[in-house]
């Protein structure tokens, strides 16, 4: 598989995790940690898609103040999405297990607009086909 085909992969995976998101948001109750976390992966593979895309083997990591550091030496502007990595990054972990973290619908609507951001700035910066 050519570096093209890895990067869009990595693109529509961080994508799927996002329309995941966005498709719990019509669950009553809502499932504000599911879908915060699905914010925090989409954003993770998002980022792991422009190291990829520099050539930079992508660290096993949820840590996204950790990814956004190592993509911030390689692009312009990542100053843009520093603080939505940094609020996104405790949704890899802790949002998976029961009483780890406390979450309000704020958050949560926090979150996927978060992920929206991180998702844009980087989609805008990845030199993908035109078979997107």
């Amino acid at each position: 598989m050519d570096k093209n085909s890895i990067v869009k992969s990595w693109h529509d995976y961080a994508n799927n995790d996002l329309i995941a998101a966005k498709y719990l948001l019509g669950l009553h109750p809502l499932k504000l940690e599911i879908i915060s976390y699905h914010c925090q992966q989409s954003a993770e593979k998002i980022l792991k898609a422009f190291l990829i895309s520099k050539d930079i083997e992508p660290p096993r990591t949820h840590d996204l103040r950790l990814l956004w550091r190592m993509c911030e030496e390689l692009g312009d502007g990542f100053d843009d999405i520093e603080n939505e990595c940094v609020r996104l990054s405790a949704y890899g972990v802790q949002a998976r297990y029961p009483l780890e973290i406390e979450l309000t619908e704020s958050d949560m609507q926090q979150a996927l607009s978060d992920a929206d951001h991180i998702m844009a700035f980087i989609s805008q910066r990845l030199e993908l086909s035109s078979e997107k």
